[in-house]
């Protein structure tokens, strides 16, 4: 019997993007968003438009409890190739857009009862949950992102195109571009579609490409959730 196997699954990684070399600034900024949402022990690739130090920068996101795995090929390149970090070949970014309109609501909880807690951290915390509501079609190279909640398309995507969010998805047309729900992990998200001709979906991780879509639901609506097992569940949709 063979010692190794390889079994094909897709991480979630988050991108993050730095526009400045300043510390501190990231810091704020970084546990500001992480008290929003559940982005402890994330995956991240980074990039950078200014220049930085990559060592320094790696420690900084590790001591806020981010996993650093490679950079984006540019300005930090060399620096990662020298210390054999990884390097990820860069891309060309698609067009992210703003939904027709979004609904922000805010649920403040308590933090659980602990007198180890200093009083500082005791204090209630606002969530925000945020729903997308687009009403055009999604075109090739685009990508419509929602971090913080769920998203809401009354047309379809064209391939090519990317909806990313880390609650529920639903769209009322026809998905040829990627899906990917549940983004950060949120293994209870869903997908709702019209009519399935995804080139991708995934959620929390798990993903199913065009080619291993069931042919019971290609071109029908379809419900798209994970099991106890973590696999993804492709069900029809009757009306």
């Amino acid at each position: 019997m063979a010692d190794i196997r390889i079994t094909g699954r897709m991480v979630n990684f988050t991108r993050i993007t730095f526009d400045t070399n300043d510390h501190k600034v990231i810091r704020q900024q970084l546990s500001d968003m992480m008290n929003e949402t559940s982005y402890q022990g994330a995956l991240v690739i980074l990039d950078t438009t200014v220049e930085q130090e990559l060592i320094a920068l790696i420690q900084l996101l590790v001591s806020l409890d981010l996993q650093p795995m490679a950079v984006v090929d540019g300005l930090m390149g060399d620096e990662a190739r020298s210390i054999q970090f990884p390097v990820l070949p860069a891309d060309r970014p698609l067009q992210r857009i703003k939904a027709t309109k979004e609904q922000v609501l805010e649920e403040k909880v308590e933090p659980a009862p602990s007198t180890a807690l200093p009083v500082a951290e005791k204090a209630t915390k606002t969530i925000k949950h945020i729903t997308s509501y687009h009403n055009e079609v999604l075109r090739t190279g685009q990508c419509l992102v929602q971090d913080h909640g769920d998203i809401i398309l009354n047309a379809g995507i064209n391939s090519g195109s990317e909806v990313i969010a880390s609650g529920n998805i639903h769209i009322y047309g026809s998905v040829r571009g990627r899906v990917i729900a549940g983004a950060g992990g949120n293994i209870a998200a869903r997908i709702f579609c019209h009519c399935l001709e995804a080139e991708l979906v995934s959620i929390a991780g798990t993903y199913c490409v065009a080619d291993d879509i069931p042919a019971h639901v290609t071109k029908k609506p379809v419900h798209i959730y994970l099991n106890d097992s973590q696999e993804l569940v492709f069900e029809a949709l009757e009306f």
